[in-house]
């Protein structure tokens, strides 16, 4: 068959539809076999997909739309691959994105562009439908594709007619303010956040508890030994591995906070997946660092530095968004003083951390300033018991505030 079609794969037993996102090539462009031809929306992540063969591309799906998987989202016209770029063929970019050639099997509409044409139509931004054919049989020859192609750019760059202001009134003084309003349909995986988000508050019984610990101990531990850090490991020591570390140690000695409900059924995990509150343009993803308990501070900091890399470039797979056993998020990095995170379903609890600020605190009878930062457990109350948390809490801020104990495994 000169037409195959190009369907949305699986993507994973929870992924039924996807948001298509945009083209990376044009309607009508050549590809290349493996060649990426459009990004995908998940729940999870974006993904790419490719050319299954070399060919003409025609646009079958439109960006924003949903599309469940295995609906087609693009056709390639792999007869094309056999005719020499100077002949005239039929390619598939004459064909406009809502009118591409149907999975019927129907023929051509008799209008079609020159190769030549075709790449000076999608470098130029214009689709087959808006420019006349003067060729043989109404076929489009370069110089219409470059006459439609220049006047587009006349029309774009000549001043546009503004009408005459109307004079101000009571009710809308004249420069002063806007009531303008626009919408924008909502990304897939903000639809998800949110979904979850409203999920985590009506199926779980959430509560949340506070301390406050010094940070002292462990801001005089990275001054002291950072540089030698960076020197053997290439990477600074941050907060986030040393908090992710006593979680870690903490969570094993109490598995209640560590196991999530299946059902009728508790889920005990004997590691600690933890996952990593991530912000990205499109929204926080929470991908887990696996066995941190078994991990050395520079792995998991490396671990970090590559997930957050991934995430905010989209790159994140669906493997690498999977699971966790428990979270931890910073909104300190923001400026937050004091949070009540969120549960991340089906985990049972996430800690929140928060700015570091100095503030008077009373040591051995005397009023001092030290570095203290807010911490937030937020728990869900049908596994995990009052004094549970607090007890969990308590014992995360002895390991941050001795980090010895941390080190020495006590």
């Amino acid at each position: 068959m000169p037409i195959i079609e190009l369907r949305i794969p699986a993507l994973g037993e929870s992924i039924s539809t996807v948001t298509f996102a945009k083209w990376l090539k044009a309607n009508g462009s050549w590809v290349e076999m493996d060649e990426p031809l459009c990004e995908i929306e998940t729940e999870k992540a974006n993904q790419e997909l490719s050319a299954d063969q070399a060919g003409r591309l025609i646009h079958v799906a439109q960006e924003g739309q949903d599309l469940e998987v295995g609906a087609v989202f693009a056709q390639i016209d792999t007869d094309a691959a056999q005719v020499s770029p100077s002949e005239p063929t039929p390619a598939a970019a004459s064909l406009p994105a809502a009118e591409s050639v149907p999975a019927t099997g129907e023929s051509y509409a008799a209008r079609h562009p020159s190769p030549a044409a075709a790449k000076i139509l999608a470098e130029g931004g214009l689709s087959v439908g808006e420019v006349t054919g003067s060729g043989r049989g109404g076929r489009i020859t370069k110089e219409d594709a470059q006459k439609a192609v220049e006047k587009k750019n006349q029309a774009a760059s000549a001043p546009e007619a503004t009408p005459p202001a109307e004079p101000p009134t009571e009710a809308s003084p004249a420069g002063h303010f806007s009531r303008e309003e626009h919408r924008r349909r909502m990304t897939r995986m903000r639809r998800t956040i949110a979904r979850r988000l409203v999920s985590a508050k009506n199926n779980t019984a959430m509560l949340t508890t506070f301390n406050e610990v010094d940070m002292s101990a462990v801001m005089a531990l990275r001054e002291k030994y950072q540089e030698a850090f960076v020197k053997k490991y290439g990477i600074k020591l941050g907060f986030m591995s040393i908090f992710a570390k006593a979680c870690a140690k903490v969570l094993l000695e109490m598995p209640d906070v560590n196991a999530f409900i299946d059902g009728d059924d508790i889920v005990y995990h004997d590691y600690a997946d933890i996952s990593i509150a991530i912000s990205t343009p499109n929204g926080l993803v929470v991908p887990p660092i696996r066995n941190v308990e078994s991990l050395g501070f520079h792995e998991i900091e490396h671990r970090l530095k590559d997930l957050a890399a991934k995430a905010r470039e989209g790159r994140l797979s669906l493997e690498e968004m999977s699971g966790g056993t428990f979270t931890i998020t910073n909104g300190g990095i923001f400026g937050s003083l004091m949070s009540t995170p969120i549960l991340n379903e089906p985990q049972s609890a996430i800690l929140g951390m928060h700015a570091i600020k100095e503030r008077p605190v009373a040591v051995d009878g005397q009023i001092v300033i030290r570095p203290m930062m807010y911490l937030a457990l937020s728990y869900d109350h049908r596994i995990i018991d009052g004094a549970t948390s607090v007890t969990f809490l308590v014992r995360v801020k002895e390991l941050i505030e001795d980090p010895v104990r941390l080190l020495l495994d006590l």
